[in-house]
Formats: structure tokens, C-alpha cells, sequence
């Protein structure tokens, strides 16, 4: 008996040292789904979101609590000025999960991979309901920002090597995050957008100021994969500002509270692979978070190039149905 209760509180303390609540988290329950489906069923497609990071952390809590009333309400907050990029056109979900607090980025490798693994388990399992409940064979926009981005990524590496799964991906909108090209060599299943229109494929980039040659996204020394969502090019190509559809500042209901058409162009950094914003100031656009300096815009990356993301969606979504025709 003893050696039981033993067991039993070792098996508690882990759990309370890694910030989580339970060993899984039960995606049957209504309650662990920011959206589970919101939009008309007759909808041609789904998109699958995951957050950014919302919860800063806390004395030896690394992972994010769903029990957390004020990080869900965060959560969702974000979730919401990102959702109207994707879901005129398609069902939505986004599940609550254990996310990766601020905090595990400050931390070495070493030590930030469990928070990581938690924050992964749960999209992978939420994404594994839906897909079992809810898809039935319906096209899939992946999506992401920052955290979310990584999330995307891993998913597309663990769960996208199947074909029929593939073969549903209309895109991964990994925004705020890297991709490089040892990732592509390693995961076939990777694919990086070339244009506007392909489908199954990766659209990722970074926003930083001209000036900036370091980033949590992109650390000294690394190449990620870009493309400008302003001309839909992967090379250097300058964009105008006069391509940019509207830069929109949402808040936590999602509503737009300015658009500002043609606030910055953008080109494409050769040795870093950053989206070089240089129509705007640092001053005026501040990074907001300590773990960021000024002129890294990754806070910005959906808001400077909303309109242009919308449509993107539309472009590819109708790429991929006349295809499947």
C-alpha cells in the first residue's frame, strides 16, 4: 500500500513540475475548443488554427493551464484577430492547448524541449479528433502565427506523411516562424510555396526592419525560407508599398480598428531570409516584447499584410478546388 501512495505522489509532482494539469487533454469536451466547427457546414474547406503564445508563465508553471480562466480568455483574444484572414470561406477550428509559456524562450534547448513536447502533444491530439470527427475528407488550411507556426510545422512533419492527408492540404499559413531548407531535405512531405497559387505547401515569413540581423525567429547565422506575400516571390524581388491591399489592426473580437492600404512594401533578405520591412519605423511600430528588440516586427506579421493574406487564402483555396475537379 505504501509503495502505491508512493507512486501515486511521485506521479503527482511530476505533473506539477511540468505545469500540466493531467496527463492528456480530453478534446471530446467542448470546453478545450476555442472553435470546433464555427461557420456554415455547407463551407468547401476547414481550417485548422493554433494560437500564438498568450500565457507569460509562472513560478514553475511552463505550460499553459486550462483550468487558466485569463489565459483561455487571452487565447481566444488572439485567436480571434487572426481568424478573419481565414474563415469566410471555411469552417474553424482551434483547440485550446497546453502552449509553450513565454518564458520557455528564454530557456536553453535543453531545458524548454519538454514545455515544447507538451504544447505538442495536445495540437496533435486535438487535430487527430478533428480529423477522425469532424473532417471527412474536406480540404484543410493549416494555420498558425509564432508558436502556432512551430506547432504547424511539427504537424506537417508527424502527421503529413500519410498521402490521403497530404492530398487534402490546401496550404500551411506558418507565419512567425522558421523553415529551412534542411527541413525540406529531411521531411519530403515539406513544401515551400513558389508562388501564389500552388497548393500543399508552406507560406512563411518574418518581418524585421532593415537594421536587423538577429531574431528568436531567425538567430545569427541561420537561413529561413520566405516568400513576400506582397508579389508572391521567393527571390529579393522588391515589393511596393502600393501592393500592399491593407495593413489591419484587429482586436481581441476580431474586429478591424484601423486598415491602413499601402503601408509598407517588403523584399526579401538574401543571407537571412527575412521579410525586410522598410517603409516603416521602429519608433512607431515598437516589437512590445522583452524578448525582442525594436525592429523585429514579428508582432506585426499578420496586421501589416492582412488583406493580402485574406485574399491569398481565397487564391489558393479556388487553386485547389479547380484542381480536385
Amino acid at each position: 500500500m505504501k509503495r502505491v501512495k508512493l507512486i501515486a505522489l511521485l506521479v503527482f509532482a511530476a505533473v506539477l513540475f511540468c505545469g500540466c494539469e493531467s496527463a492528456s487533454v480530453d478534446y471530446h469536451a467542448e470546453e478545450n475548443w476555442a472553435y470546433c466547427g464555427s461557420g456554415d457546414t455547407d463551407l468547401p474547406a476547414d481550417v485548422f488554427f493554433i494560437c500564438p503564445t498568450v500565457y507569460m508563465g509562472g513560478e514553475d508553471i511552463h505550460n499553459m493551464p486550462l483550468s487558466d480562466q485569463d489565459a483561455k480568455a487571452s487565447f481566444l483574444g488572439a485567436t480571434n484577430m487572426e481568424k478573419g484572414i481565414y474563415d469566410d470561406e471555411c469552417r474553424f477550428f482551434a483547440p485550446y492547448y497546453r502552449q509553450a509559456a513565454l518564458d520557455v524562450y528564454k530557456m536553453e534547448d535543453s531545458g524548454a524541449d519538454k514545455y515544447f513536447d507538451t504544447a505538442f502533444e495536445d495540437v496533435k491530439a486535438s487535430f487527430d479528433h478533428y480529423y477522425d470527427n469532424f473532417n471527412d475528407g474536406r480540404p484543410i488550411i493549416l494555420a498558425g502565427f509564432s508558436q502556432g507556426a512551430d506547432m504547424c510545422i511539427r504537424l506537417l512533419k508527424e502527421r503529413f506523411t500519410d498521402e490521403k492527408l497530404q492530398s487534402q492540404l490546401v496550404a500551411c499559413y506558418a507565419i512567425g516562424w522558421r523553415v529551412t531548407e534542411q527541413e525540406l531535405e529531411e521531411y519530403p512531405q515539406l513544401k515551400f510555396a513558389s508562388g501564389e497559387s500552388d497548393t500543399g505547401v508552406i507560406v512563411a515569413f518574418n518581418s524585421e526592419a532593415e537594421d536587423i540581423d538577429d531574431s528568436l525567429m531567425i538567430p545569427k547565422g541561420t537561413k529561413t525560407l520566405a516568400i513576400n506575400p506582397l508579389n508572391w516571390t521567393t527571390d529579393n524581388t522588391p515589393a511596393d508599398k502600393e501592393l500592399n491591399l491593407g495593413a489591419c489592426f484587429t482586436d481581441y473580437d476580431g474586429n478591424i480598428k484601423t486598415e491602413i492600404p499601402a503601408l509598407t512594401g517588403a523584399y526579401i533578405d538574401d543571407s537571412r531570409g527575412a521579410l525586410k520591412v522598410p517603409d516603416v519605423s521602429p519608433a512607431d511600430y515598437p516589437a512590445g516584447l522583452d524578448i525582442f528588440t525594436d525592429g523585429i516586427y514579428h508582432l506585426y506579421d499578420y496586421q501589416f499584410f492582412y488583406r493580402n493574406l485574406e485574399k491569398n487564402v481565397q487564391t489558393r483555396l479556388q487553386a485547389y478546388l479547380e484542381n480536385d475537379l
